[in-house]
């Protein structure tokens, strides 16, 4: 509005103002961004759950032919006692081999290598909160050769090279059991063994980080500063919002699709776009359940034609760690929108992650 008209106004007073700046459009940068906000929310609402509630039989989907494996979490029997190990098994749920065999140390959150010959996972040793140390280590796929990439570390990630882990640095020197206790990352380089930093320095209370195949993209949710799912480049700083609702962001193999929990009773897909400013469009929901249950920790299968999730009661807690009986790892048809369950024992089982060989 000119310099002009509000003398004009004036004489008539601060409603008579506000009503010529409502209509000289001062406000339509405000309006439209309310109204691209609510197109997001009807994008979202507007998609309908599908039929499928609670596990079909194993029979519905053909999982035998697969060339793949799952690495999860798992709480085990050991010696009286029970412990969380790194399980391996085929697609189909034959064949379970537990990698870690460890009655003193905790290891969870597995991930395995884009060529599917090690796994990384964090392990939980010492006694007491005083000795106690989070550890991210890698391991060859059948549990020999671990190697230590850092202490006081959180939720690691390979690059899509495998040439590199990502992880975030522990916020205090002390062990926390928070798995959002965190602040920074540091990129680790598996030939060499050096670390450097990540240039942003407002990364702090993240979880479920995620680097993109192509390695330009890092997403995760988070608890602390922009809360929410975030998004922000592998070699530069600042922080964008994903345009998602929920947690727990999962990118497809080649970095075109996203998976993620809507909700604790909702898993949905949507198309990836980390350059334009709605960065998940074409939403679209591929499980849900009903209230009593639970659905997390959702990952993509190599070829992008399945997903792995947890599924289990909605008592079970999702966290890292956190008891969740009952619990099991289903697998996703994403064409037929089908889905099963390939473990039964329901010993916590957690965390899938697709491993690429068989």
């Amino acid at each position: 509005m000119s310099i002009e008209l509000l003398a004009r106004l004036r004489p008539l007073g601060y409603a008579t103002l506000l009503i010529g700046i409502l209509q000289a459009g001062l406000f339509d940068s405000a309006a439209s961004q309310s109204r691209r906000s609510n197109r997001g929310r009807s994008s979202e609402s507007n998609s309908s759950l599908p039929a499928q509630r609670t596990p079909l039989p194993k029979s519905e989907i053909n999982l035998t032919s697969l060339p793949y494996r799952i690495v999860y979490e798992s709480l085990q029997d050991s010696g009286g006692d029970t412990n969380w190990e790194i399980m391996l098994v085929n697609a189909d749920g034959s064949r379970r081999v537990n990698l870690t065999n460890t009655p003193n140390i905790d290891e969870h959150y597995p991930h395995a290598s884009p060529d599917g010959t090690k796994v990384l996972f964090v392990a939980i040793e010492g006694e007491g909160r005083r000795d106690r140390k989070r550890i991210i280590y890698y391991m060859n796929l059948d549990g020999t050769g671990k190697t230590k990439v850092a202490e006081n570390a959180y939720q690691p990630t390979w690059s899509g090279d495998g040439r590199s882990i990502a992880y975030l640095k522990g916020e205090y020197d002390r062990f926390s059991s928070s798995m959002t206790s965190n602040e920074g990352l540091a990129v680790y380089d598996v030939g060499s063994g050096t670390t450097r930093d990540h240039p942003e320095d407002g990364l702090r209370m993240l979880y479920n980080l995620t680097w993109s195949p192509d390695g330009d993209w890092f997403i995760a949710t988070s608890r602390g500063g922009r809360r929410g799912n975030v998004l922000f480049e592998a070699a530069d700083a600042g922080i964008r919002s994903l345009s998602i609702s929920g947690c727990r962001p999962d990118l497809s193999p080649d970095g075109s699709q996203i998976a993620w929990g809507r909700t604790d009773h909702e898993l949905r897909i949507g198309t990836f776009t980390p350059s334009s400013r709605e960065n998940v469009v074409d939403q679209k929901p591929v499980v849900a359940v009903g209230r009593s249950e639970k659905v997390y920790h959702v990952d993509w299968s190599p070829d992008g034609r399945y997903l792995a999730f947890s599924y289990g009661s909605s008592r079970g807690g999702q966290a890292v760690g956190q008891k969740a009986s009952g619990w099991n790892i289903s697998i996703l048809e994403i064409a037929t929108g089908k889905w099963v369950q390939i473990t039964t024992d329901g010993s916590h089982n957690k965390e899938p992650d697709w491993v690429a060989a068989r």
